[in-house]
């Protein structure tokens, strides 16, 4: 396996930490946020977070006095990772499972077994990204081809002639094909 690491990795390395409290350090008073302020902070709603708990994605660092949820800094750590993952079109089901993997993975074997298991989602996901962005690099010569075909119709064709006759035309090139996005319109 490669030594060079994708840069979410680390974040992931991080968001799949134990919460400090949980590691045995105590958190400060201050460190420490309310489910709206972890909201507003995160840019996220505090349904969206009581979601992420719910789902087992996110886990409070403690409770208040008053019996509030509250949470460490390494909370919006995770949410950022969420979101990352999302925009990389996983589902939150698809980020638990992930969750779930890599810690049934960290408890039977290495650190860098987990990681590894990691990599692999994260390379499948990029080739999928890449396949995709291929897919719209073709689109976009379709369009641009069909754009530069249309100028023509635009400065060159009569202004009364109509749709029917566009087959017929002799303002393009005969040899040029036509675009299909323009030909599937005049089909």
């Amino acid at each position: 396996m490669s030594n060079v690491r994708l840069p979410i990795l680390n974040e992931i390395a991080e968001a799949a930490a134990p919460p400090a409290a949980a590691s045995g350090r105590v958190l400060a008073e201050e460190e420490l946020m309310q489910v709206g302020d972890l909201a507003r902070e995160a840019g996220k709603t505090v349904r969206a977070i009581h979601l992420y708990e719910q789902m087992e994605l996110l886990k409070p660092a403690g409770r208040s006095k008053g019996r509030y949820r509250l949470y460490g800094p390494e909370a919006l750590v995770r949410i950022r990772w969420i979101g990352k993952l999302q925009d990389l079109g996983f589902s939150l089901t698809d980020i638990k499972a992930i969750v779930k993997d890599v810690e049934a993975e960290g408890r039977a074997a290495s650190a860098p077994s987990a990681m590894a298991k990691v990599r692999e989602v994260y390379k499948r996901k990029l080739d999928d990204a890449r396949t995709q962005i291929e897919r719209l690099r073709t689109l976009e010569r379709e369009i641009l081809a069909s754009l530069d075909y249309l100028d023509t119709c635009e400065s060159a064709c009569e202004p009364g002639k109509l749709l029917a006759e566009c087959p017929t035309c002799n303002h393009h090139d005969r040899a040029r094909e036509v675009p299909d996005l323009v030909a599937g319109f005049r089909a």
